[in-house]
């Protein structure tokens, strides 16, 4: 009967599965390493990108903050300068209604009637004086009632007082101004040169 020693064919078997293990573990590993480098290159790759164009919006940001404020400050001299345009205007306006008021308010005043003041406040005006007697104060009031720029006259107070040794009523009154209107002025200047038109024509 032939026996055969197997003992080192197994152990040859053994090392070659061994070895084989090895072999596939440190390929699993390299393996394993390609897939982190990769994976963290796409990543780092990412966050460049990301960080590139965080990095161009701020400074396209900051380029809107600066257009942002040009706009602010042109529009704030844009106001000024149209506060000022009303300014001018709203004088020239008032220096008109100076005159007219001063014109009526002479017209308007009765006999018998002294102005020692006059105050405007606005639209408001306030005058005060003295009066021979209380209907020359009821006359004044009813002609500015009547006048085309003088509206609303309110008696504030009146009481009798000694001046010069006469007996005079002293009063204090105030009325409103009648504010022009410019549509309604040019409107009435186009009627007037119509009509004057109109008259010329044979």
């Amino acid at each position: 009967m032939i026996r055969i020693n197997l003992l080192p064919h197994r152990e040859e078997a053994r090392k070659a599965r061994r070895q084989q293990f090895y072999t596939i573990a440190a390929m699993m590993v390299v393996l394993s390493g390609l897939v982190v480098f990769l994976g963290y290159t796409i990543i780092d790759g990412y966050i460049q990108h990301q960080e590139s164009r965080n990095t161009f919006l701020k400074s396209e940001i900051a380029v809107l903050d600066k257009q942002v404020e040009e706009i602010k400050r042109l529009k704030e001299q844009s106001q000024a300068l149209l506060d000022r345009k009303n300014a001018i205007e709203s004088l020239q306006k008032d220096r008109g209604e100076t005159v007219y008021l001063l014109s009526e308010l002479v017209r308007q005043t009765p006999e018998g009637i002294y102005l020692k003041g006059l105050k405007q406040a606005g639209a408001v005006v306030t005058v005060n004086g003295y009066a021979q007697s209380n209907s020359r104060v009821s006359t004044l009031m009813r002609n500015i009632e009547a006048s085309e720029w003088m509206e609303a006259p309110k008696l504030i107070e009146i009481k009798a007082v000694m001046v010069a040794g006469r007996r005079l009523n002293e009063f204090s009154m105030d009325f409103r101004l009648v504010r022009a209107n410019p549509a309604a002025d040019q409107a009435a200047n186009g009627a007037k040169k119509d009509v004057k038109k109109g008259s010329e024509k044979p």
